[in-house]
């Protein structure tokens, strides 16, 4: 039987460049990946800081040529890093339409359109989407099965969540209602919509105090809304939870649940789903 061959990496010599560019642009377990990667993340954490402290008015007219010529500076440096990523990259393609792909992008693409078009200076606010850009050099990657987890539970919970929302739908409207009725269209209440507004923020436990009621009874109603609105946001925290651990079970045993319905709950002999009667993995 042949002996296997130790694949020993190659000497840093020894590599072209795009070979070392790929190990210090995407390998973090390197001394000059590292290096790239703090570089990097200083350069995001300043441009996000630039973007901020252009939004302040005082400091944009004082300092307003400083920021433009800073946002130059980080969008250069992006757009070179951009491209250097294209080049090293095995599957340019596969890189440029991935999530990070598309981040990179976006994170250089407003300062060039706002140049283009001076028209759409707003959309220079996009510049903000470069916090995204951490997520690759912290390697928050590792931690996408715990990020499925939860999307797996919000899409099997979203018939449900969306169930209870069009009940709270229909109560705002009902109390909205009753309230523009108790408080005679005064005091804030001077139309239903108006109304309905004020059961939402009441509801949530918001309260703007912006509309007040101002009628016994208006009041007594108003309690009665922010005590049901404790229990009523706690429900969609229960859905949710309960389909993670539904999520978990599945996880654990995929044999005993319901790929159809998602019903994780069986017995150990069964072999058909005891909600939708389907076949059992």
């Amino acid at each position: 039987m042949p002996e296997k061959k130790n694949m020993q990496p190659k000497p840093w010599k020894e590599k072209t460049w795009k070979e070392k560019a790929w190990d210090i642009i995407f390998e973090s377990d390197t001394f000059y990946g590292r290096l790239f990667d703090e570089i990097l993340l200083a350069l995001i954490v300043l441009s996000i800081l630039v973007v901020m402290l252009e939004s302040m008015e005082s400091l944009r007219l004082n300092y307003g040529l400083l920021f433009d010529n800073a946002e130059w500076f980080f969008t250069i440096i992006f757009t070179i890093e951009y491209i250097v990523r294209i080049i090293v990259s095995p599957k340019p393609k596969k890189y440029i339409f991935s999530f990070l792909g598309v981040v990179d992008f976006l994170a250089i693409i407003p300062t060039y359109i706002a140049l283009s078009i001076p028209e759409a200076q707003a959309f220079i606010i996009i510049r903000s989407i470069r916090l995204l850009r951490i997520y690759r050099i912290l390697k928050l990657y590792r931690f996408i099965r715990a990020g499925n987890l939860l999307i797996l539970a919000l899409l099997n919970s979203l018939r449900k969540i969306s169930i209870f929302m069009l009940f709270i739908l229909v109560l705002v409207i009902l109390l909205g209602t009753i309230m523009y009725v108790v408080e005679a269209g005064q005091n804030g209440f001077f139309s239903i919509p108006l109304s309905i507004y004020w059961a939402v923020i009441t509801l949530t436990t918001v309260g703007y105090g912006d509309i007040v009621p101002v009628t016994a009874l208006g009041k007594f109603i108003a309690t009665f809304i922010m005590l049901l609105g404790y229990s009523i946001i706690a429900i969609p925290t229960g859905i949710v939870s309960i389909e993670m651990s539904r999520s978990i079970i599945r996880k654990d045993d995929k044999s005993k649940y319901c790929k159809y319905c998602n019903e994780p709950s069986h017995a150990v002999d069964a072999h058909f789903c005891r909600v939708c009667g389907s076949r059992l993995a």
